[in-house]
């Protein structure tokens, strides 16, 4: 058993925790209407970037870009029967299922989202978590226009995605 297939099974053992809202992964019944609001918050949360870009808030940006990739996880995983609470579930079991030859979507987009990425010089989750929790307001100019065209490439080739797989 390789380590994704062992994080997705801790994974799937959090969501089966009852007594409270699970904190991790849960097959259910696929579920299109949660799937489409799930990729309309990730176009809502690309015109939120662009808007705090134009306002001068780069830092609430970069959230922004993080959360409309993640958003668009979160539709692939409800078209084909799961909910997730958890951002490394969500993102752990896209990469499972790309492995797995369930899903056909390139994994550099789970790279853009969760592995240290060449042109960026860090991961998408990274630098939200960087500028959401930390004090720096400015971004560099060339990190946030390769965050803001990866948002959207991903968004994008989500939706296509999703198409395919109705």
């Amino acid at each position: 058993m390789d380590i994704i297939e062992r994080k997705l099974k801790w994974c799937l053992k959090q969501g089966k925790i009852r007594g409270r809202k699970h904190r991790g992964l849960r097959k259910t019944e696929p579920d299109l209407t949660d799937s489409e609001k799930h990729i309309s918050k990730a176009l809502h949360n690309l015109e939120a970037m662009q808007h705090n870009i134009k306002g001068g808030f780069d830092d609430w940006a970069v959230s922004c870009a993080f959360y409309a990739m993640y958003h668009s996880l979160l539709a692939i995983l409800y078209r084909l029967g799961y909910e997730s609470r958890n951002q490394e579930c969500t993102i752990n079991a896209i990469e499972y299922l790309i492995k797995r030859g369930r899903l056909a979507l390139d994994t550099k987009y789970v790279a853009m989202i969760r592995r240290t990425d060449e042109l960026m010089g860090s991961n998408a989750k990274t630098l939200r978590e960087e500028f959401q929790y930390g004090t720096e307001v400015e971004v560099d100019i060339e990190l946030l226009e390769n965050l803001k065209d990866n948002a959207k490439e991903f968004v994008e080739t989500v939706r296509i995605l999703l198409e395919q797989i109705k």
